[in-house]
């Protein structure tokens, strides 16, 4: 009977920790600092909403810096944002560099409605009769992507909140609580004119 009775209680909080993660879920908000005050970042959303973000001790923050597509080598780790045109050709929106732990694949985005998100590495950088072309391979699959010139192209540098300040553009990677609670877990930001561009 002991035994049986362990095995509910744990059984229980399994399910209580189930419920949790359930009542959580991530969202990307991209928007303009309007204050910073101690603890909470306001950021006025791109779609109009005042948001107020808390910030955590493990809450990581990192600069957006411009690069070229010249800066990029074969076997780094990048994700493109890209919108298919009618004949099927991927168009690159933007690209930026990204960390390992990051997922690799192909699918939806959300930086403008049809847009996808490849994660994967650089195979190949060829400039084709339509312009430069970005062979992006993971382990699935492989994606070319159409790089127009003036597209964004751009990798994070280390920084801290000191770089939160009202005006700069931000993206963040937020937690949304069970009661509506916004939690920044990770941000980055625009420094000398230079958005996240994803």
């Amino acid at each position: 009977m002991h035994k049986i009775r362990i095995a509910l209680f744990f059984g229980a909080l399994a399910l209580m920790s189930a419920a949790a993660d359930a009542q959580q879920t991530n969202v990307r908000v991209r928007g303009t600092i309007t204050a910073v005050d101690g603890n909470v970042l306001s950021v006025k959303s791109r779609d109009g909403k005042d948001l107020k973000l808390q910030l955590v001790d493990n809450t990581t923050v990192a600069a957006a810096k411009a690069i070229t597509l010249a800066d990029l080598k074969l076997g780094d780790y990048v994700g493109s944002t890209s919108i298919k045109r009618p004949v099927g050709t991927l168009v690159a929106r933007e690209v930026h560099t990204i960390a390992r732990t990051v997922p690799e694949g192909h699918g939806p985005w959300d930086l403008e409605p049809g847009s996808m998100m490849t994660n994967a590495n650089v195979g190949e950088i060829t400039q084709t009769a339509n312009g430069r072309e970005l062979t992006l391979k993971y382990k699935d699959g492989t994606q070319k992507i159409l790089v127009p010139e003036g597209t964004p192209i751009a990798t994070t540098v280390p920084a801290d909140r000191s770089f939160l300040v009202p005006g700069e553009y931000v993206f963040v990677t937020a937690r949304v609580e069970a009661d509506g609670k916004m939690t920044a877990l990770r941000i980055q930001v625009s420094k000398d004119g230079v958005k996240p561009p994803q």
